[in-house]
């Protein structure tokens, strides 16, 4: 008899071999060129990730996000930009699946699923960030259409995006200005175009673009739940899926960069032993290892609680935060194991290295994380 864990072991330990006989090979020469990975995209469709959460009646694998986010892990030890490719398609299915009408599941869900679809999350703007509430973006009702107006930045997979999750004004001047915020689903089409593509740091070969929006029509069946004021809810709840991806991928680079210097430790030799009996290489290994730790159990607890249909903005929030300040310590101790190597591109430690900064920033950043944890602390707490 098949049980759910016989399932979750099969589905890693098969992401687990792409990813080392098909993703690591070429990683770092496409990450180097900046080359968005058509082949690589084009087997997590076959693998059925593109349809990862979604429920298996619209074609999806329908993972809990536990195993989800242990999807991601793997993925990000070969290379973190394929998590990226996934995410915002994801956390567009899971506002889908959990506030969607019925129609919008049907007609969205199965193409999301086989990869036909491709979905993008237009959320920040040029001025408005981790404030959400401040966008600037609107939504008019004219007969049977809103009209959008506005632009967004940092827009992950804007240009293959079929499908935009669109947060817009419906309405400017209720007070607080969250309850004016609606969430639709767009088709790319006219009125939307995809502006310059962003320079990065690290996060390469994965789009990151600017989406400007004129006078673009999308119908009012495709208002998300079909009705206005509760995209702010929307947005929030996918977030939560957001923040447990961008816990598990820092919890996979930080694992692929400490794998990198406990191999070199114990090969790179100096004063005739290698590095790795020297007690100040061996604290740097213990402490890495630990934290690297703590981060999976707190991704996976948040994860837990997402699958049991409870609130976890607190738990995703600190596994998010904690897995994110680890994976750029990790980096960093990672490249000094590694010494002048690490420096180089011969080793993907540079890579992480790059990369690392990415999950301190991204779905909101760990000064909001520290600020959104505190307050529910204070409301849990309250006396």
């Amino acid at each position: 008899m098949t049980t759910p864990q016989d399932v979750r072991e099969e589905i890693v330990s098969t992401v687990r071999r792409f990813v080392e006989r098909e993703v690591m090979p070429v990683a770092s020469e496409l990450e180097h060129r900046n080359e968005y990975p058509h082949a690589l995209v084009k087997r997590l469709k076959e693998l059925g990730l593109f349809g990862a959460t979604i429920p298996q009646e619209y074609g999806g694998l329908d993972l809990d996000v536990t195993t989800y986010a242990m999807v991601v892990e793997e993925l990000c030890k070969g290379w973190m930009s394929l998590s990226g490719v996934l995410n915002t398609h994801l956390m567009l299915a899971f506002m889908l699946k959990t506030h969607g009408s019925d129609e919008q599941k049907r007609r969205y869900l199965p193409g999301m699923a086989s990869g036909e679809h491709h979905g993008a999350l237009c959320l920040t703007e040029p001025h408005a960030g981790s404030d959400v509430q401040r966008i600037r973006t609107t939504a008019v009702r004219r007969g049977d259409d809103y009209i959008l107006n506005g632009s967004k930045m940092f827009i992950t997979n804007a240009r293959s995006a079929t499908l935009y999750a669109i947060a817009a004004k419906t309405d400017n001047k209720i007070d607080p200005p969250y309850k004016g915020i609606s969430m639709f689903v767009g088709e790319k089409g006219p009125g939307l175009s995809v502006g310059r593509d962003l320079e990065k740091l690290g996060y390469k070969g994965i789009e990151t673009c600017e989406v400007h929006m004129e006078d673009y029509r999308v119908p009012l069946t495709n208002l998300l739940g079909g009705k206005e004021g509760q995209g702010f809810f929307h947005v929030m709840s996918g977030l939560e899926v957001g923040r447990i991806n961008i816990a598990a991928r820092a919890v996979g680079v930080a694992s692929a960069a400490f794998h990198q210097a406990i191999r070199y430790a114990q090969q790179r030799e100096t004063f005739g032993k290698p590095i790795a009996e020297h007690q100040a290489i061996q604290l740097k290994l213990a402490d890495m290892a630990t934290k690297i730790e703590a981060a999976r159990l707190l991704t996976y607890a948040a994860a837990d609680k997402k699958d049991r249909g409870e609130r976890c903005d607190v738990e995703a929030g600190m596994a998010k935060l904690f897995s994110s300040e680890t994976c750029l310590e990790v980096a960093t101790e990672a490249m000094r194991i590694l010494g002048g190597y690490g420096y180089t591109n011969e080793f993907p430690v540079e890579r992480y290295y790059r990369d690392a900064p990415l999950m301190i920033i991204g779905e909101g950043t760990n000064e909001i994380q520290r600020l959104v944890i505190a307050k529910q602390l204070l409301q849990r707490h309250k006396i």
